[in-house]
This record gives structure tokens, C-alpha cells and sequence, in this order.
């Protein structure tokens, strides 16, 4: 089992490189009114943070509501 999920995070951790690999070309995003230009990959990463970042604090909002109840 701990092979099968050490063979998992690599595979993910390449799949990973080899998407910030391919996406180098700069992009430009418009936010309100703001325009950013950035490589695509750099793109990829603050997104998937912050998504980290919002699904953690869920998570732990969630645990901390269910923990007052009790």
C-alpha cells in the first residue's frame, strides 16, 4: 500500500512538472482593472494556491463548527 501511494505522488509531481513545463508562454489576465501578464504556469500555481487556501479554510471552518456544537 505506502508503494502504491509513493508511486501515486511521483506520478502526480511529474504530471505537475511536465504541465509548468509546457505552459511558459506569457499570458495576460484581466481582474477588475487590472491587467497582469504572467507565464501560464505561474498562472496555474496562484490559482491552485489559492484553491488550497480556500478549501483549507472550508475544512477547518467546517471542524471548528462541528467541534462548538458538541
Amino acid at each position: 500500500m505506502r508503494k502504491l501511494r509513493l508511486w501515486g505522488i511521483l506520478f502526480l509531481v511529474l504530471a505537475a512538472l511536465i504541465a509548468v513545463f509546457q505552459n511558459t508562454q506569457p499570458v495576460a489576465t484581466r481582474f477588475l482593472f487590472v491587467t497582469v501578464t504572467l507565464p501560464n504556469a505561474a498562472q496555474i500555481v496562484i490559482i491552485f494556491l489559492l484553491g488550497f487556501a480556500v478549501g483549507l479554510m472550508t475544512a477547518l471552518g467546517v471542524s471548528f463548527k462541528a467541534r462548538s456544537r458538541a
